[in-house]
């Protein structure tokens, strides 16, 4: 892929609220009449299919808050509330490992949260010991087993029993370096306790260590980002998250904690975006797409230059084979053609354990235009390209004459140099990558006044 171009006026003009697309349809899509049932029965198509399955497991608990979190989370200083939780969690692998064909190879498994090493050793075993005994794992580390890690909770010894538990890869929170951006969101990490987890995480054999940083967070200047940016850059990671700062305290209650004054101005966001492509690109990585970086060898980046990458719920990712299973509060999976969301609250998700049921609350079964547009947005936010005639192909349609009005709306991104579209493909221009939600968003059927429910692309 050719490097960035950043065009300031360009990307002002076209900077608006719109999806990330980790889901298409988005969640906002999803229904209370998609049931618990309706997923059973996609449960049997996807077993049909025998394809390689991927679980995220939702641990939502922290000690304590950040300011800027937009997750689903439990504050707590009291350990002991993970135990309830995590019986009823095991309860739940019994349950959905029950519909499952346990033929099937997890080749995927993700850790979130919250901060998944709330939870004491003793339990981390148990957790993934009851894992092992309801779904196929596999033995010989050639899965993508990966896990959120905020430095302040783990040390050598977590770090050496994740890998032994068969963790591979990690992604850590840093977000920012700077003490008074720090304070302002409520998130002290000193340098030494970050660095001490990558080193353990080396020594341990991860295959892949990633750093997420947040932009647009209080106080932060395009001079302080750089240096934050540099320092993390001497760390090495393999892949780096650099998120833009959603600022929706109507949505996020604990965001009404941040001074709105402190906040960067719309220019400087885009001057420290700009700072850390060139910065970045400078130290060698290649930019994967939305916030996403990595070095030229690492997997994102060879899967890119194949064309199989694909996008999930956790960002990018090289397995677009596997059926999503989401497992404990919140947790969206992808199974066959729909998505589901389990219940958000405790009592409801002990409740529909207890009973024995399984706690999906709301999704939605994609039918043939939604999996049609799907296909067409995830080629275009992973590879910045469109073959009209592998969608024709696909799904038995003229490209051309179904999307006909989109294809009227595409022109005007092509005049502003943002792509280029040909007889039969769209090809996203360097100065377009930024803009790439955009563009994905002429090809969304459901956006129309959903807008406001989303962050703003830059």
């Amino acid at each position: 892929m050719q490097p960035i171009e950043i065009n300031t006026d360009l990307i002002r003009s076209y900077d608006k609220s719109g999806p990330r697309y980790t889901s298409y349809p988005t969640a906002v899509q999803f229904s209370s009449e998609f049931t618990a049932d309706d997923y059973k029965k996609q449960i049997e198509l996807s077993n049909a299919s025998k394809d390689n399955l991927s679980l995220y497991f939702h641990i939502p608990f922290c000690d304590t808050i950040c300011y800027y979190c937009g997750c689903n989370k439990i504050v707590t200083k009291n350990r002991k509330r993970a135990e309830p939780y995590l019986e009823r969690l095991y309860k739940e692998i019994e349950l959905q490992a029950g519909y499952f064909d346990n033929k099937r190879a997890v080749t995927q498994l993700h850790w979130g949260g919250g901060t998944p090493t709330f939870i004491s050793h003793q339990q981390m075993q148990q957790l993934m010991d009851v894992t092992q005994q309801h779904f196929n794992l596999l033995s010989d580390d050639s899965g993508e087993y990966s896990i959120e890690i905020d430095p302040r909770e783990a040390n050598e010894d977590t770090i050496a029993l994740l890998r032994k538990l068969g963790f591979n890869r990690m992604s850590l929170g840093v977000q920012d370096f700077n003490p008074e951006v720090q304070k302002a969101v409520n998130r002290i990490q000193s340098f030494a306790e970050t660095q001490e987890v990558i080193v353990a995480a080396r020594d341990s054999g991860f295959h892949s260590i990633s750093i997420d940083l947040i932009y647009g967070l209080p106080h932060q200047t395009v001079a302080s980002f750089t240096d934050t940016l540099q320092t993390i850059i001497e760390l090495n990671p393999d892949r780096l998250s650099i998120f833009n700062y959603a600022h929706l305290p109507e949505m996020f209650k604990t965001q009404r904690q941040i001074n709105a004054d402190d906040i960067p101005a719309p220019q400087v966001k885009l001057e420290i975006l700009q700072q850390a492509i060139q910065q970045l690109a400078a130290a060698g990585y290649v930019y994967i797409g939305m916030d996403h970086f990595a070095k030229p060898d690492d997997e994102l980046a060879i899967a890119q230059n194949k064309h199989n990458l694909y996008r999930n719920f956790q960002g990018y990712s090289t397995h677009a084979d596997c059926d999503l299973v989401g497992l404990g509060i919140t947790s969206i999976g992808k199974v066959a053609n729909c998505y589901s969301q389990n219940v958000k609250t405790m009592d409801e998700y002990y409740a529909l354990i207890d009973n024995n049921q399984l706690p999906v609350f709301r999704g939605i079964e994609l039918n043939k235009d939604d999996l049609l547009r799907r296909e067409v947005i995830n080629q275009l936010i992973c590879h910045y390209y469109l073959d009209f005639t592998k969608i024709e192909a696909q799904f038995e349609i003229s490209f051309t004459d179904y999307f006909a009005g989109e294809l009227k709306q595409i022109q005007r991104m092509q005049q502003d140099g943002l792509l280029v579209l040909g007889e039969t493909e769209i090809t996203v221009q360097p100065i377009g990558y930024l803009l790439i939600r955009n563009i994905c968003m002429v090809f969304d059927r459901y956006l129309g006044d959903a807008k406001n429910r989303f962050s703003r692309v830059i």
